[in-house]
């Protein structure tokens, strides 16, 4: 008995003995919660066709070495042969960036809205004013008289061609060209009804006899230097690396332009052909694109303030001088004055979705 009432005492002592102390090791309730790993996930890159070649390599990693010291994370091209492939890619999360045409970010934008324009290619003063490239509709040399009136080139015998675009998801080498040709076709009787799709099939009742896509500007280019075409659309900016200006002033109609000897592919075997222009329309500068679901409000500033810096402006890799082109880079935006990347917003691209 004593034994039993002896042990139930130390157990009683043992009990409020371990209640009234608290152990060392007991972490204070107002001790900070441990902070969440950075991101160091590659960081995915989507490209179109025309940026997507070996030559624009060198480019493509100026431009992701920029993204890479901005978020201290990788960058993973993602080349494609395709516009949809790297537009879809955009739209269904598989890419943090991408560098699209407007008609490209509209559509990616229409997919999933929290695709945004990061920056754009400014024009030569800097500013938004003349922050655009042009659309070509070019002919082979030895044909311009077909498309001239009394001296002035028009595109009246166009129609009942065989035609080259890019892709139906180009800007410049679809949207802005068949607008276009709708806009001043559709005065006509015959044509007052002609739209974007009637424009994409060629045949002999149909506005173009034959409708090829080159699936890049270089592809549709080539289209009409190969003779596949009889006219095609394409645009400056993408070819730039390929030919020279020849005669007459660039970018209007009555300029030529001539294959370059040193050419890449795919106009290796076209070096010294000439091209006519009949027509340049001013189009929209190509926005970076973001998906905004995938990268956080921190990461999209710090892109933004690094891409508009005077670092990046100044970048000879980025917007690459005279000098530089002509010692065999290929840039993807050339320096001829004060260019450099400037914000925009989705509006910015409202005079695209009016062409639609």
């Amino acid at each position: 008995m004593r034994l039993r009432s002896l042990v139930s005492l130390l157990t009683l002592i043992f009990v409020l003995s371990a209640c009234s102390s608290t152990p060392a090791s007991t972490p204070s309730s107002e001790a900070p919660a441990p902070s969440a790993a950075a991101d160091t996930s590659p960081v995915i890159m989507a490209w179109y066709p025309n940026e997507s070649g070996s030559e624009m390599g060198a480019a493509r990693d100026a431009f992701a070495a920029v993204v890479s010291e901005a978020l201290k994370r990788p960058v993973q091209h993602q080349t494609t042969t395709d516009y949809i492939i790297a537009i879809e890619a955009m739209a269904n999360n598989n890419a943090h960036l991408a560098f699209f045409g407007a008609e490209g970010y509209v559509q990616a934008h229409d997919k999933n809205p929290k695709v945004l324009p990061l920056v754009i290619p400014s024009g030569t003063d800097g500013s938004l004013e003349g922050a655009v490239y042009y659309s070509w509709l070019a002919v082979m040399r030895g044909q311009e008289g077909n498309y001239q009136e009394n001296g002035s080139f028009k595109i009246d015998n166009i129609q009942g061609q065989r035609f080259s675009f890019v892709s139906n998801s180009s800007t410049s080498g679809f949207r802005v060209p068949s607008s276009g040709i709708i806009k001043y076709f559709g005065t006509q009787e015959q044509w007052k009804d002609l739209t974007a799709d009637d424009l994409i099939e060629g045949g002999a009742d149909n506005f173009f006899s034959e409708v090829q896509f080159g699936g890049s500007h270089q592809g549709s280019a080539v289209n009409l230097i190969s003779g596949k075409v009889d006219v095609a659309a394409f645009c400056d900016t993408c070819v730039s690396n390929y030919v020279t200006l020849a005669e007459g002033t660039e970018n209007t109609a009555g300029a030529v332009y001539r294959v370059n000897e040193n050419a890449d592919e795919p106009f290796t075997q076209y070096a010294g052909a000439e091209f006519v222009i009949i027509s340049a329309t001013p189009v929209l500068n190509a926005p970076f694109v973001v998906n905004t679901s995938m990268l956080t409000e921190t990461e999209i500033q710090a892109l933004k303030d690094a891409l508009t810096s005077d670092a990046v402006a100044q970048n000879t890799q980025i917007f690459a001088p005279k000098e530089v082109v002509e010692a065999g880079y290929k840039p993807l935006f050339r320096k001829t004055k004060g260019e450099r990347f400037l914000v925009v917003e989705d509006s910015f691209f409202d005079p695209i979705r009016a062409l639609r």
